[in-house]
């Protein structure tokens, strides 16, 4: 968001989608640490997308303690990803580099993540699921460890493991309420629904 507007005339700037999904980001960080109920999460996440102006994303974080993104990190850069499916779908697959951190948000929508043709831009490639009424689907290749750390409110959270050491490392966290996160270990093929 930008920083050179005086206060009393950023707040009634009209905001860009990279705000919104800057500030829904920031929401769910926030649900994830406790400083927001999925209830509060929720309503906030739906707010953000109706927002239009800075003064409006503003009201919906002005009480939390925000974590800002890691130093050094460019933005947008190969550290850091987002892919948010809000009433609608996204689908990551294919042969593509997986950031270090990937934030996946489904509210009332679908996402699937393909990562057997992606090559890993880091050792450990954290994988941040949060599906509201919604459902997300990860699926690695063998050979690649696996841990799962999500949980699920009145929804489910797949929890697969798998250990390769020297190998490189997803984890995947997160929540789903109402929602399911869904995690696969299979080798890419033909015939498979995921390669179709």
């Amino acid at each position: 968001m930008s920083d050179h507007l005086p206060d009393r005339d950023r707040s009634r700037v009209r905001a860009a989608d990279a705000d919104r999904n800057l500030v829904a980001q920031l929401l769910s960080d926030a649900c994830a640490n406790g400083q927001l109920t999925v209830s509060e999460f929720d309503e906030r996440t739906a707010a953000v997308y109706q927002a239009k102006t800075y003064g409006e994303l503003d009201l919906l974080t002005g009480d939390l303690v925000l974590s800002p993104p890691p130093a050094g990190a460019p933005s947008g850069g190969s550290s850091h990803d987002r892919v948010i499916a809000i009433m609608s779908g996204a689908v990551r697959k294919g042969e593509w580099t997986a950031a270090a951190r990937i934030d996946a948000v489904a509210f009332w929508g679908g996402i699937e993540l393909d990562l057997r043709r992606a090559s890993f831009s880091a050792e450990e490639t954290t994988v941040n699921c949060v599906a509201i009424m919604g459902g997300i689907e990860v699926t690695v290749p063998p050979g690649v460890s696996v841990e799962v750390r999500g949980m699920g409110i009145m929804g489910g959270f797949e929890h697969v493991s798998a250990a390769h050491p020297g190998a490189p490392r997803v984890v995947i966290t997160g929540f789903a309420f109402w929602g399911g996160v869904s995690v696969d270990i299979k080798p890419a093929g033909k015939g498979s629904r995921l390669d179709k």
